[in-house]
């Protein structure tokens, strides 16, 4: 099924990276992302591949399991790609970090996700 880039943007915050449950993470994985796409993380490298995007979304929302994953703003979408910027942490709590998340898609599903890390809004 193919979804806008928008959708794809924030499924991949909340339905990946927020999730905690690794049975429902990687249902999601399979179902969005190419069998073959890659995740760029300015810490812990280049992720190529479902199993390894897996790993890796689990590993991080293992560091922090009750942070909460917040848009600043609805995402934005240019052609096949597209940005969301976001803040990070415990609900009740000033955010603990923010980041923007941009994608590119191929035919309606997630080729690459390159995470930027960014200041805290004020």
């Amino acid at each position: 099924m193919s979804q806008s880039v928008s959708t794809l943007l924030l499924r991949n915050l909340h339905d990946v990276f927020g999730e905690i449950d690794p049975v429902r993470r990687r249902a999601t994985i399979d179902e969005i992302f190419h069998e073959d796409a890659v995740f760029y993380d300015p810490k812990s490298g280049i992720h190529r591949g479902r199993d390894e995007i897996d790993r890796i979304a689990g590993v991080i929302k293992a560091t922090h399991p009750d942070f909460q994953y917040q848009p600043l703003s609805p995402p934005e979408e240019v052609g096949n790609g597209g940005r969301v910027r976001w803040v990070s942490g415990s609900p009740g709590k000033p955010p603990a970090y923010a980041g923007t998340d941009f994608m590119v898609t191929h035919d309606g599903k997630i080729a690459a996700v390159y995470l930027f890390f960014d200041e805290l809004p004020n």
